[in-house]
């Protein structure tokens, strides 16, 4: 049974109903973006490892979505939906996964290493919690430029065991930067539950370290966390303080391709978190509260599945770049101010 939400229908609605379906059809196209990945990577049209968004849907939709256009994205190497959610367009994020030129880092970067400055993503790194000191750069960068944006920085549970987590949330709350840190707390750091692994397994707690506000929010409901989100991205950029926002949530395939995701997790406690699918949870309050038809979600589905046939098309199609390329993007362009 789908968990029924806690809305009434006197309330109105957060968003109006054209980007509510907006949302929906974000998540639902990393849902097959992600599946079909998972059947390219079994036919070796994709190599190397993928860390794929099935569960996390809400999570990444509902953070995103509450974006400024000028605000920056800094992500871990679970990024494919990142990607995504920013707007870069599916056949970009598969040409990357397929090594081709025509990928939004030009087949060199791969899953782990998506990027889209122009949209403000920034990119995924393969370094756990490697990217949390750069997220403090674009925040400062943006505070001593006295520019009118805030950052993001998503990272999972597992980063939060690590140096550069204490040292960029210290640092960022001592200079009171314009960053919501976006934990994303799929309750496994690979293999790891993270109760055998953080002393402390209320992990938004940890703010208190630092003197900074911290929520913990329902990572399943994509309202919850664009609310969230939102809230805390406009007190960054106003008032130049920075939030730890918590997002429990759940990937239901295992850390990456390598892992099946069974040795260390039970059946039964995959499907009760399959009991409260994002994807469904959404839709189901789309039907109680904009009267959603199954017509319509049927036409939302039919769409997203022609993006992924086009996507797979267009990364098929996608010359590999040249081996003349293979110094460029070396190093920084010599600026000519």
């Amino acid at each position: 049974m789908v968990e029924q939400s806690a809305r009434t229908t006197e309330q109105p609605l957060p968003l109006p109903r054209s980007d509510l379906l907006h949302l929906l059809e974000r998540m639902l196209l990393i849902r097959r973006f992600e599946e079909k990945t998972m059947e390219m990577l079994a036919l070796n049209r994709i190599r190397g490892y993928c860390h794929w968004n099935i569960g996390e849907e809400a999570s990444v939709v509902g953070s995103v979505a509450a974006m400024g256009q000028g605000d920056r994205l800094v992500t871990s190497y679970r990024d494919h939906g990142f990607a995504i959610a920013r707007g870069t367009p599916a056949g970009a994020v598969m040409a990357e996964l397929f090594g081709k030129e025509g990928g939004c880092a030009g087949g060199r970067g791969g899953s782990m290493h998506m990027v889209d400055v122009p949209r403000g993503f920034f990119g995924g790194y393969g370094i756990v919690g490697g990217h949390l000191p750069l997220a403090t750069g674009l925040a400062l960068a943006a505070d001593y430029l006295g520019e009118d944006r805030a950052v993001v920085c998503a990272f999972g549970d597992g980063a939060t065991n690590i140096g550069a987590f204490h040292e960029s949330l210290n640092l960022s709350k001592l200079w009171n930067l314009p960053v919501v840190w976006l934990l994303t707390n799929n309750q496994y750091g690979m293999g790891t539950s993270v109760r055998r692994a953080s002393a402390e397994s209320e992990l938004y707690k940890r703010a208190c370290a630092y003197n900074m506000h911290a929520e913990q929010v329902d990572g399943m409901d994509v309202l919850s966390v664009y609310e969230a989100t939102h809230r805390l991205l406009l007190r960054a950029r106003k008032q130049h303080e920075p939030a730890l926002l918590e997002t429990l949530t759940y990937r239901y395939p295992g850390h990456s391709y390598a892992d099946p995701g069974r040795s260390y997790r039970t059946k039964e406690e995959i499907d009760r978190w399959k009991q409260r699918d994002p994807i469904r949870l959404f839709q189901h309050y789309l039907e109680e509260y904009t009267s959603l038809e199954q017509s319509e979600f049927d036409a939302i589905e039919k769409h997203v599945d022609q993006i992924i046939e086009e996507a797979v098309s267009f990364a098929e199609e996608s010359p590999f770049p040249s081996p003349d390329s293979l110094f460029q993007h070396l190093y920084a362009e010599e600026s000519k101010s």
